[in-house]
């Protein structure tokens, strides 16, 4: 039997996003929707909504897309929240400058 590992978007009352990985999806939302860790990011962007997540088997693949993930900018995040994996693909190319 395996575990199934979510990684998730929240997005904040300040239109910000919070990326994770929980292995119980509804209990983190209402954990971060419930403020219990006053130091946490979402604590002062309550109430937040889940946008978006998908899961893994492995751990270490979850966390390594969700570290990945939390390096995206605002705009790539969107793309794959929406979906738009063409966007996402032009969002992901580097630019870079001619000397």
């Amino acid at each position: 039997m395996y575990r199934v590992i979510y990684l998730y978007i929240l997005k904040c009352n300040d239109d910000s996003f919070y990326t994770g990985v929980t292995n119980n999806l509804d209990k983190r939302i209402l954990e971060h929707n419930l403020g219990l860790k006053s130091d946490a990011y979402t604590y002062n962007k309550r109430p937040v909504e889940l946008v978006y997540h998908t899961y893994f088997t492995d751990f270490s693949l979850a966390f390594d897309w969700e570290t990945r993930i939390k390096k995206w900018s605002h705009a790539k995040k969107q793309a794959l929240i929406n979906g738009d994996f063409e966007l996402l693909k032009v969002l992901s190319k580097k630019k870079f400058q001619k000397k």
